[in-house]
């Protein structure tokens, strides 16, 4: 049986679907370490149900820096089983802190696994990156100029530039970025956070982005690939470091050629991935978490790699099997 299946059978849904409600109980009161927190309790909790030794490669930190789901964290009801699945975790408990701490859109619950050493451990630094899905794959380049790059995207999409989207961070250091891609024609979505769920929507017809551009989190990086493995999308990124402590901890790491590009398979190269989002607030892909008198309800992406699956899961949670059942 393979990974993806019995991590769906296992309960893998349900672990980015228990962290998003936590997460959203928490929204809009303005606490963003709140939200954070119940995100990644629920969530280790559910992966410590799980028949998997697993072990988490992206986390919410270094072991010093995170009490829970920090990297090298084993997890999984058959640890020092040798015939259990030897999983390898990359999670974002919620992805969008602020995002949920504000009631914005796009914040999101992920997870994603694969067997051991499917997915490159990535220091929490700063990584340049591009993404686009399925149509645009294999015409943009990292190094490429802004323009060049979104004539690509167009001509693949038989668009002009001028009917291009593309998510930007909304950060300082993206100025001169922004200016290239306005300057080319193309629009811009200007984001807080969430480039991972932007990234996802990329890949997905019928969101209205066409590409990612800039520079934001390395463990988000590695995600980001996981799910274009399942969609067939591309990231093409290379590690930044912004000052000499970072510079330090890359070199410890053994990350010294800076300059490299890194390919889709190279952050993400397991051949067992599996992927699951939980929208939180609503957002262009799925919808947030809902709370009415009997339950909850929640909007899930699933992905399976192995199985060539994709599911777009519709949860209704019941507290009360006798209130009635939101269906709208």
């Amino acid at each position: 049986m393979s990974l993806g299946r019995i991590l769906v059978e296992q309960g893998t849904i349900r672990v980015t679907e228990q962290a998003a409600i936590a997460a959203a109980q928490t929204m809009g009161y303005g606490d963003r370490h709140q939200s954070d927190r119940v995100a990644v309790e629920a969530m280790r909790k559910e992966l410590g149900e799980l028949e998997i030794a697993g072990r988490v490669v992206i986390g919410e930190g270094e072991r010093d820096d995170a009490p829970m789901l920090f990297v090298g964290e084993e997890l999984g009801k058959s640890l020092g089983d040798p015939d259990a699945p030897q999983v390898d975790i990359a999670v974002d408990p919620l992805e969008g802190t602020n995002l949920c701490a504000t009631g914005a859109p796009d914040a999101v619950a992920v997870l994603a696994a694969a067997e051991r050493g499917g997915l490159l451990h990535a220091p929490d630094t700063y990584m340049q990156k591009i993404v686009v899905g399925p149509t645009a794959k294999g015409r943009v380049h990292i190094d490429a100029p802004v323009s060049e790059n979104l004539r690509n995207i167009a001509t693949a999409f038989e668009r002009e530039v001028s009917d291009l989207t593309v998510v930007v961070l909304e950060r300082p250091r993206h100025q001169q970025l922004i200016a290239d891609i306005r300057n080319a024609g193309a629009r811009i979505l200007l984001i807080g956070d969430g480039d991972l769920s932007a990234g996802v929507a990329a890949a997905v017809r019928g969101t209205g982005v066409h590409a990612v551009f800039g520079t934001g989190g390395a463990p988000e990086g590695v995600i980001t690939a996981a799910a274009m493995r399942c969609l067939g999308g591309e990231i093409q990124a290379r590690l930044v470091a912004t000052n000499e402590a970072q510079h330090q901890r890359l070199a410890k790491l053994g990350y010294t050629d800076l300059d490299k590009i890194y390919s889709t398979e190279e952050l993400a190269p397991g051949d067992e991935i599996v992927f699951s989002c939980s929208g939180v607030t609503d957002g262009q892909l799925l919808k947030g978490v809902r709370f009415f008198g009997g339950g909850t309800r929640t909007a899930t992406l699933f992905m399976s790699l192995p199985r060539k699956m994709i599911r777009f899961v519709d949860t209704i949670h019941r507290d009360k099997l006798s209130s009635p059942v939101l269906f709208t």
